[in-house]
């Protein structure tokens, strides 16, 4: 049987990497790769793949969901979920999203074809590293304060917002985010807020 696979990682060079030594195994076969999530879903109807290869990026708000519309839109297709680093909150996130396989984008190219291969036979497959990290939860470099200030930046509120429900000053707000945006080395406050919950911090 030929193993039909979706590869879905936004970086163009690993995703045409992974493509071509799929595609060297002989029982696989990388049927369509995508960057945006937005044409993934329509791939996935299309070609109804037995395993999906997806790289979980702090650009997508919620990861997760994606996993879950998967599921949806092709019950049959097993997700393999890529991510640079695994934090308790992440793969439990994704578990329960019906994820069927984690594994870390530093993996070998023989872990990633076996665990390919395990999917389409209808088992999991789990890296250690993940299992590792529901065992090992790092330590939160935020003070409560500015945890409080991610929070409600999760739930989407603006500036003013945020400093009228902590009774602080608009600039205190501001001074709170640029630090979490410096100890979480993110770009931005969705990319901090990712961040967070790939850490278990949320």
């Amino acid at each position: 049987m030929v193993i039909h696979v979706v590869v879905a990682e936004d970086m163009g060079l690993l995703r045409g990497a992974l493509c071509a030594a799929l595609s060297g195994e002989e029982d696989m076969e990388v049927v369509a790769d995508v960057e945006g999530v937005g044409e993934l879903l329509t791939v996935v109807r299309r070609y109804r793949p037995q395993v999906v290869v997806l790289a979980l990026t702090p650009e997508l708000p919620d990861p997760v969901e994606v996993v879950t519309r998967i599921g949806v839109e092709a019950p049959n297709a097993a997700v393999l979920a890529m991510s640079p680093r695994w934090s308790p909150a992440l793969v439990e996130a994704a578990l329960a999203a019906g994820a069927r396989g984690l594994v870390g984008k530093d993996c070998s190219l023989a872990e990633l074809v076996r665990s390919i291969r395990a999917l389409a036979t209808g088992e999991r497959a789990i890296d250690p590293a993940a299992a590792v990290a529901v065992l090992s939860p790092p330590e939160i470099p935020l003070t409560p304060r500015e945890m409080d200030v991610l929070r409600m930046a999760a739930e989407g509120s603006p500036l003013k917002e945020i400093a009228v429900r902590l009774y602080l000053a608009h600039g205190t707000v501001r001074n709170h985010l640029s630090m979490i945006l410096r100890k979480t080395g993110a770009r931005n406050r969705t990319e901090a807020v990712w961040h967070a919950r790939r850490n278990g911090w949320l």
